[in-house]
């Protein structure tokens, strides 16, 4: 049985599908929702979560304050014009939401 996780207006919920460390996330954006596939990557005693955005994988990681922040190579986004910066702090927010 997933958990759903509750959220404010505008950012929907995080379903885990069992326990494989992968999960979906829903986020409004441009006033449609958008649904990725997220996956944890654990790292010894840190984690980073990799979100597939149309096929290119962004890796989300919890900075010293606890926000998310998006890594991805300057190429990556060179590559990816549809990578927004505005999409990825919808995201970033979508998962503060789901994570606090």
């Amino acid at each position: 049985m997933p958990i759903e996780y509750s959220s404010s207006p505008g950012f929907i919920i995080a379903e885990f599908s069992n326990m494989d460390d992968s999960f979906e996330l829903t986020v409004l954006y441009k006033e449609k929702e958008i649904v990725f596939p997220v996956k944890l990557l654990n790292y010894g005693y840190s984690y980073k979560l990799e979100v597939d955005i149309d096929e290119t994988k962004v890796l989300f990681e919890p900075d010293e304050e606890r926000n998310w922040r998006a890594l991805i190579s300057y190429e990556d986004m060179q590559a990816n014009k549809h990578l927004q910066t505005d999409l990825l702090n919808a995201i970033a927010l979508a998962l503060d939401e789901a994570f606090k």
